[in-house]
């Protein structure tokens, strides 16, 4: 009782937001423009010019951390300076350096980090993929098709023996690869770069600085360009939404092959002058003691995971009153990506922080594509309601037009990518008459009267499907609202039915718990929505606790943390089939 007094009483922790700004024009028909007039700094255009600037006026500060021992090995931003440029001049001299990209296959990291921004700074691009494409045991034939796609000039390894099965591949054949350590005979050594003579950054704003991979989940990758001024104008975007001079301080583990973890966490932090402790620890059960331990070690300003990160960390917070001292000690913005998180989870990290420190943190979270920065809207007022994209980020447009029913979302912006790598047709699809990038969601107002209020994500057009009455189903908010009715049992679940004359959904079980117990709590959670939904839309009558984990090198679980839906359907077929059969493991509603 005393906790929960706490909680009501307990005030918000500045977040150091600035003003929020909106400006609503009605275009009739019921199409809407919102548009956030905040002006942004346009001090960088290119990738390499934070770094630069924070090389003279922080040298000692520490940009890049990573995992060593007991420790970190920290390169300040001098010294990340001095190794950028001998990078690209290393580059140089292996003549590698033009329009043909820069093919990264390793997992975050400082050496990582470094040979990125040396490649971008010459104009080179960089197209990071994901290490689940070539790290043992890998289907291969994912990273031909990116190679494919891509066309790299040369390839980076952190370590050319965990990756030697993906690099000995014919695709890679005659491609001069860079290597960490371990580097084979014939390869060259990160070392030989790095005692290079520097060469200064040429890059120019409207260079291709990265290609970054689509999920892929509804189709082959299309690699997205992403230039230097958009990158750069995004994380000023983003810093212009708060009113705080402070640096940050980030421990996080999303991907670099991802926009999230490469633009909004690594260059956000990069432009703002703070410093990123790489995260090795992944949001699934047995892989997050990682994360736990340097959250012991770090205390960070702002953090943010994908929802299945902040379900693990809501149970050890409870449990660990040290790691909730040293996590809660000055972080100001908590925020989620990727999927929506439920209220109940953000309700128990709050309970855990008010009992702790005595105040609420601001629980945020955003909205884009790799496509739109990525970040096109966030939430960047003090808040506590899940569910929430936000509003337009500063110097951004988003137009909300009827669709079926619904408002499908549109973004214009400085920010956003000219298109896909040698697809000019498709990247000239992508795009309405207005200019406004089409990326097949929805959003609705979280209070119609009150635009200001923001918006929620109201489903992905091409995830969501109909059963054979046709209702509709939305299956990010069925998933949701499903795992938490279920509570710690589950770790996710895939929403099935679509064709059908009912709803089932396929669960994940948290592999620390006995099999009976899961399903107990399936049963216990499912009857508990099913009392609270309406329609058929929403009501579950079918469940079945799955055997085996997600599989991420099949693509069933991206590197981000989360469930591809589509893929996880077809890769579960004979689950499915299962699902909607008289099989006595499945639980009927």
């Amino acid at each position: 009782m005393d906790a929960r007094i706490r909680l009501i009483d307990a005030p918000f922790r500045d977040p150091r937001y600035a003003p929020r700004r909106l400006e609503v024009e009605d275009r009739g028909g019921g199409e809407l423009v919102l548009t956030n007039p905040t002006p942004h700094a346009t001090d960088f255009t290119t990738m390499t010019q934070a770094l630069a600037r924070w090389a003279r006026e922080a040298p000692e500060r520490a940009w890049i951390a990573e995992r060593s021992g007991a420790g970190w090995r920290e390169v300040s931003f001098s010294q990340a300076w001095d190794a950028v440029r001998a990078l690209a001049g290393g580059l140089g001299e292996l003549g590698v350096v033009g329009t043909r990209p820069l093919l990264i296959l390793a997992r975050n990291g400082v050496d990582h980090a470094l040979v990125s921004y040396g490649a971008m700074s010459q104009g080179m691009p960089v197209a990071p993929v994901s290490p689940q494409y070539g790290l043992p045991g890998a289907n291969l034939s994912r990273l031909a098709h990116a190679v494919e796609v891509l066309k790299p000039a040369a390839v980076y390894t952190e370590d050319a023996e965990l990756f030697g099965e993906a690099l000995a591949a014919p695709f890679l054949a005659g491609l001069p690869v860079i290597a960490g350590k371990n580097a084979r005979a014939g390869d060259v050594a990160l070392a030989r770069l790095l005692a290079a003579a520097p060469a200064e950054p040429t890059a120019r704003a409207e260079d291709h600085a990265k290609y970054l991979l689509t999920s892929g989940s509804t189709g082959l990758p299309k690699a997205v360009i992403c230039l230097h001024r958009g990158i750069a104008t995004n994380a000023a975007q983003i810093a212009a939404c708060f009113d705080d001079d402070e640096p940050p301080v980030i421990v996080n583990s999303a991907p670099w092959s991802h926009s999230l973890g490469a633009n909004s966490i690594l260059h956000m932090a990069l432009h703002r002058g703070g410093s990123v402790y790489i995260d090795a620890g992944q949001p699934v059960a047995g892989r997050f003691a990682a994360t736990v331990e340097n959250l012991k070690l770090v205390s960070p300003t702002y953090h943010n995971m994908v929802p299945a990160g902040w379900m693990l960390l809501a149970g050890e917070l409870e449990r660990d009153e040290a790691l909730a001292r040293t996590f809660f000690a000055r972080v100001r913005v908590l925020q989620y990506g990727g999927a929506s998180l439920g209220q109940d989870i953000c309700d128990r990290i709050q309970a855990v922080a008010a009992a702790t420190v005595g105040e609420k943190i601001s629980f945020a979270s955003g909205y884009g594509a790799t496509e739109t920065g990525p970040t096109a809207c966030n939430v960047h007022w003090p808040n506590e309601q899940m569910g929430l994209i936000g509003l337009p980020v500063p110097g951004t447009q988003v137009k909300l037009t009827p669709a079926a029913g619904k408002l499908e979302f549109r973004v214009k912006g400085p920010q956003v990518s000219p298109g896909y790598l040698g697809r000019p047709e498709l990247s000239a699809q992508s795009f309405d008459a207005d200019g406004f990038y089409l990326l097949g969601d929805a959003a609705r107002f979280v209070a119609a009267d009150e635009p200001q209020a923001g918006l929620a994500f109201d489903g992905r057009i091409s995830e969501n499907f109909k059963l054979a009455s046709g209702t509709f189903v939305t299956v990010g908010e069925l998933r949701v609202k499903a795992v938490s009715a279920v509570g710690d049992g589950v770790t996710d679940a895939v929403v099935c039915g679509e064709g059908r004359e009912a709803l089932g959904l396929l669960f994940y079980p948290n592999p620390t718990w006995p099999r009976e117990a899961v399903e107990a709590a399936v049963r216990e959670g499912i009857a508990r929505h099913n009392s609270a939904a309406q329609g058929s839309g929403g009501r579950i009558a079918r469940a079945l606790v799955l055997a085996t984990p997600p599989d991420p090198n099949a693509g069933e679980i991206t590197d981000k943390g989360y469930i591809a839906q589509p893929i996880a359907r077809t890769l579960r077929a004979g689950e499915v089939e299962r699902l909607f059969s008289d099989a006595t493991d499945v639980m009927v509603f």
